[in-house]
């Protein structure tokens, strides 16, 4: 066929494996051809030049020396590779040097340098390397024995450490390192390290405790349910509000008991969770630098935020990209307590965003950079908020790494949250000794809408129907499906609600006309993107905007109109605008804050602004620049 068919092998190691791989060659071919041919089997981009090919026989595979089949020195040059018995297999072998340039890699975080390049000769030394790198990374005052060289092999399945011993021959290492394996070569590289005193320090958060006790009673709960040792393991951080704590850890194996024991722990028959949290050197990292906190919601919007979360934890450091499923916000709040300044992209839907900005409400006062601006990538049904701050309707593939680029290109926005208080006047249900004791006030956060009668009641049937049958309800377009269903059996509903509540707007009451829904909004998009407020200028009202302090206040007549809304071919009628609300019930009535529904019970409902404004990232208009 004037083709033939040769094995390859890249060093000894593969030859003691027996792992080769095939090229199919022209009869003719040249010593040359054949070179570049074995390397490109391997993905090898170096000069064919460099290197050469090495003959062997069948009993050669078989013993860990390999021999060149006509018994020639290693340097022999054949003019073609084939003679009248063609070889059973050949070896990749790199022809010796007396100089090369390598790369040597900081371990520590240099900004604008990932490497210097450097000449090494048949005299050079680990030690020499160190000496001559130190002052290309602006460190040559310090002392050479605080350094050493660490040769990092990153394999397809492990990273492998090796230190270099001072006084080795830096060409005669890349030579062995060849001789194994010419590929393995690529897969190196050399790290100049700080030497540092070892200190064992496992620091775990340890959630899901009964908030607001003492951090006594913190520590005897762990030493009853966990069995702590305080000798090894101390209470580093409370968190009293969301009954979490911090241990530190002095010892390996009793954080790794501490962590798995936690797992299969309950306490109030509520789980508990562990997350080991990184340590941050902050003050390492330079001034202008603003590293990126991600929290990823793997359950959100049809089971994309896992996929999300790989691709994050591949293009980031693994240590900044946090599971919400897994103790929720905090830890990762936590890690990044002492960090002087950085952004947070959460990736889920609306009421995932609520979650995270709920913890950061709580939080702020523990954190150096206490107002961190929010990057949102929607993954959620509704995804409103997500596209007021154009981040889009819903994630559907773009590449990771340009979402990363659009949230470091990104315009601080400043956004109002608001604070609902809901205090029943009727007695819970089951109160002692006949005295009827009311139910203490709740409070609950908003950031988008908050819905009283139909928009509410749509919104619970459709939470019913996902907690029967969870499984179906991963793709949007399904989700939508169900509220279109229940909101037609809801057709014929009366226009009562006016009848049923009060509506105080800034101390002053205010008539309500025939509706069957009352809706709260705070940004311009309501139930995936519709305009309830719609975009006619109205004297008696400001134009809104996410910031202005105000909120808008919505009436609608039922499910027609909803879907009239939602089509763009009605909007809602505008009842009222203001910043502080009170609205009385007469009876159970259902609501919805940002697409948590529930039933309210008779008595008063306060809607005032919360703490000070968030600041949000909105999508660039402009293409980005990098």
């Amino acid at each position: 066929s004037g083709k033939q068919t040769l094995k390859i092998f890249d060093g000894n190691d593969a030859v003691k494996r027996n792992q080769f791989r095939l090229i199919s060659v022209p009869r003719i071919a040249k010593n040359e051809e054949v070179v570049e041919a074995a390397l490109r089997a391997y993905y090898i981009n170096d000069e064919q030049q460099e290197y050469e090919l090495q003959t062997f026989t069948q009993q050669a595979l078989l013993s860990d020396d390999v021999i060149n089949r006509n018994d020639a020195g290693e340097d022999s040059n054949l003019g073609s590779v084939f003679r009248e018995s063609v070889p059973e297999a050949w070896i990749i072998r790199a022809k010796p040097k007396d100089e090369e340039v390598i790369r040597i890699y900081p371990a520590w975080l240099k900004v604008g340098m990932a490497y210097v390049s450097l000449r090494v000769n048949k005299d050079s030394t680990t030690q020499s390397v160190i000496k001559e790198v130190l002052p290309l990374l602006g460190r040559q005052t310090e002392c050479l024995q605080n350094f050493k060289l660490v040769e990092v092999l990153m394999g397809s399945k492990q990273v492998q450490r090796m230190v270099l011993d001072n006084h080795e021959l830096i060409l005669n290492r890349l030579k062995d390192i060849r001789k194994t394996s010419v590929r393995q070569m690529n897969q190196t590289r050399f790290y100049i390290v700080e030497n540092s005193k070892s200190i064992v320090r496992v620091n775990l958060f340890v959630g899901g405790l009964p908030p607001q006790l003492f951090p006594e009673e913190y520590t005897n709960i762990l030493k009853d349910e966990l069995a702590i040792k305080t000798n090894v393991v101390s209470v580093s951080h409370v968190y009293q509000a969301q009954g979490a704590v911090v241990l530190e850890i002095s010892c390996f194996s009793e954080a790794e008991r501490i962590y798995m024991l936690v797992k299969d722990t309950t306490v109030n028959d509520k789980p508990l969770n562990a997350v080991v949290i990184p340590e941050v050197m902050a003050s390492k990292i330079p001034q202008n630098c603003c590293p990126l906190l991600v929290f990823v919601n793997p359950k959100s919007g049809g089971l994309k935020g896992r996929d999300l979360l790989y691709s994050f934890r591949k293009l980031l450091n693994p240590h900044q990209v946090f599971e919400l499923t897994n103790g929720g916000p905090l830890p990762g709040f936590h890690t990044f307590s002492k960090v002087p300044s950085f952004r947070v992209l959460v990736c889920g839907g609306d009421g995932t965003v609520g979650w995270v900005l709920g913890a950061l409400e709580e939080i702020r006062h523990k954190l150096v950079c206490s107002e961190p601006s929010v990057a949102i990538l929607p993954l959620g049904t509704g995804n409103d908020l997500g596209r007021v701050l154009r981040w889009g309707a819903g994630y559907s593939g773009e590449d990771p790494y340009s979402i990363l680029v659009s949230v470091d290109e990104a315009d601080d926005v400043l956004m109002d949250r608001w604070t609902i208080l809901l205090d029943a006047d009727e007695p819970a249900e089951g109160a002692e000794n006949g005295v009827a004791e009311p139910e203490p006030p709740k409070i609950v956060q908003m950031n988008n809408y908050c819905g009283l009668g139909i928009d509410a009641e749509l919104s619970l049937d459709f939470h019913h129907a996902r907690e029967e049958e969870p499984g179906k309800f991963n793709s949007r377009f399904h989700n939508k499906g169900v509220y279109v269903k229940v909101g037609l059996q809801k057709i014929s509903h009366t226009r009562n609600l006016h009848k049923d509540i009060k509506l105080q707007v800034d101390q002053h009451e205010v008539e309500l006309p025939s509706i069957e829904g009352l809706i709260f909004i705070n940004i311009p998009s309501w139930g995936s993107g519709a305009d309830l407020w719609g975009s006619e200028s109205d004297n008696r009202f400001e134009k809104p905007r996410i910031d202005d302090g105000l909120l808008e206040v919505v009436g609608v007549t039922g499910v027609v109109h909803m879907g009239q809304v939602q089509g763009g071919f009605r909007s809602g009628i505008r009842i009222a605008q203001g910043s502080y609300f009170r609205v009385t019930l007469l009876k159970p009535i259902p609501v919805q804050v940002d697409g948590e529904p529930w039933i309210q019970a008779p008595g008063q409902i306060i809607i005032s602004a919360a703490g000070p404004k968030v600041h949000m990232l909105k999508k660039s208009k402009q293409k980005q620049k990098k």
